[in-house]
C-alpha cells in the first residue's frame, strides 16, 4: 500500500566538528539522505560550530507499507557532514542517523508530539565521535486534500538568504544577545565570561599590560544554556607575508560556569529593607 509523505529536516546547528583544514577549521555542509532523495545545506566557511538554521523540504516521498507501520517504525534518515574544498571533491567528516516524528493525515498537528523539538545527534567518523548535530525531523503524510492540508511553515523569513528556508518558529530556539569577553596574558587566559544582555557590565581590566589582550564580541545565543555551542580557541603563529600556522587549539565544551549573571537589584533592595 503506497503512502505519500513530505519530510521536513530542520537543520539548525552542529558543534565540535572535525578540523579538516590546516587552519584548524572547516568549511562544513550537511547532506541529508532519505529513501531515494538527498539535499544539502549551504556551506559555512571557517567554523567548527556551523549554524545552518536551514529547513530542507523533501516533497512527494513515496513509501510502501501499512499506515501504522509507517507511524511506529519510519525509515531511517542518514545525515553526512562534509568539508567543502575549493579544489577537488568535498572531504567526509562524519555521519549520523535519525528517525523522524511521523504525523498521519488524520492526526492533529499539536503538542506534545508537534512541532518536534531540536535534539542532539552524535556524529561518528569511523569508530570515533566527531561532533554533534542539533536538528529535528518530521514526516508528514499527504492526505486526499494534497499538500494544502499540511501544517504551514511559520516564518521567520530572511530575504537575504534567497530560496533558503530558515528553521520555523516553534522549533528554532529563542535567542538572546550575549557578549563574550576574554582576557589573555602570555599562555594563560586570566578572565573568561559570557555576559547576557547588551547593557550588562563587566569590570574592565586594570593591569596596564592587558589593554591589547582584552577582547569581546557580541553573539546571539539560545536562552537554553544546554544548546550553547562550545567556544573554540586557536593559537596561531604569525609568519612573514601574512602567513599563519596553527600551533594548537582547545574547545571549551560547556560555557555554563563562565556565564555572568548581573545581581537582581530588586532582590538586593528587598533584602536590605526587609
Amino acid at each position: 500500500e503506497k503512502q505519500v509523505f513530505q519530510l521536513r529536516a530542520h537543520m539548525y546547528q552542529a558543534r565540535s566538528l572535525f578540523a579538516a583544514d590546516s587552519s584548524g577549521l572547516s568549511d562544513p555542509f550537511a547532506r541529508v539522505f532519505f529513501i531515494s532523495q538527498s539535499q544539502c545545506t549551504e556551506v559555512l566557511n571557517e567554523t567548527l560550530c556551523p549554524t545552518w538554521d536551514q529547513l530542507l523540504v523533501f516533497d512527494n516521498v513515496e513509501l510502501y507499507g501499512e499506515a501504522h507501520e509507517m507511524r511506529d517504525d519510519p525509515p531511517i534518515i542518514v545525515i553526512e557532514i562534509y568539508d567543502q574544498d575549493t579544489v577537488g571533491k568535498a572531504d567526509f567528516m562524519g555521519r549520523t542517523f535519525a528517525k523522524p516524528v511521523v504525523k498521519m493525515s488524520d492526526e492533529h498537528y499539536c503538542p506534545p508530539r508537534f512541532p518536534p523539538q531540536l535534539e542532539y545527534y552524535q556524529i561518528y567518523r569511523g569508530n570515533s565521535t566527531a561532533g554533534d548535530l542539533l536538528a529535528a525531523f518530521e514526516l508528514l503524510q499527504i492526505g486526499p486534500g494534497g499538500k494544502s492540508d499540511l501544517p504551514p511553515i511559520e516564518g521567520p523569513t530572511d530575504m537575504d538568504r534567497g530560496p533558503i528556508l530558515p528553521v520555523p518558529l516553534g522549533i528554532r530556539p529563542v535567542l538572546s544577545k550575549y557578549r563574550v569577553e576574554v582576557i589573555a596574558l602570555e599562555h594563560q587566559i586570566l578572565m573568561f565570561s559570557i555576559v547576557r544582555g547588551k547593557r550588562a557590565y563587566i569590570p574592565q581590566p586594570t593591569h596596564p599590560t592587558l589593554d591589547n589582550q582584552h577582547t569581546f564580541a557580541s553573539q546571539d545565543l539560545p536562552e537554553n544554556e544546554l544548546l550553547h555551542p562550545p567556544l573554540n580557541i586557536r593559537v596561531v603563529d604569525c609568519r612573514a607575508f601574512g602567513r599563519y600556522t596553527l600551533v594548537g587549539s582547545h574547545a571549551v565544551s560547556s560555557l555554563r560556569k563562565f556565564i555572568y549573571r548581573p545581581p537582581d537589584k530588586k532582590a538586593q533592595h528587598w533584602n536590605m529593607t526587609g
